[in-house]
């Protein structure tokens, strides 16, 4: 019973549902893809990690299992510098 309660999903799909969230239902669908290539490539890139449900992720075709709602996070990577930060 415990499983038919919880959705495997693959952390591409929550990124995808993050962002149709984040420009809003009413965005073109070429804008709600081209933002979906630029965050993808960026994760690839790891210029940024995902937080699920507390978990971070950095591949998009990794499975998550989420049950009712999930919180997703984005976090700058690590080896990003602010500008001006150098000394």
């Amino acid at each position: 019973m415990a499983f038919a309660l919880a959705t495997p999903l693959r952390v591409r799909a929550l990124i995808e549902m993050a962002v149709r969230e984040a420009i809003g239902a009413r965005a073109p669908h070429d804008k709600f893809l081209r933002t979906i290539r630029y965050t993808l490539a960026g994760l690839a890139a790891g210029d940024f990690t995902v937080d699920i449900d507390g978990r971070i992720f950095a591949d998009p075709d990794a499975v998550v299992v989420c049950e009712g709602i999930a919180d997703v996070r984005f976090f700058a990577g690590t080896h990003r510098r602010r500008a001006g930060a150098e000394r």
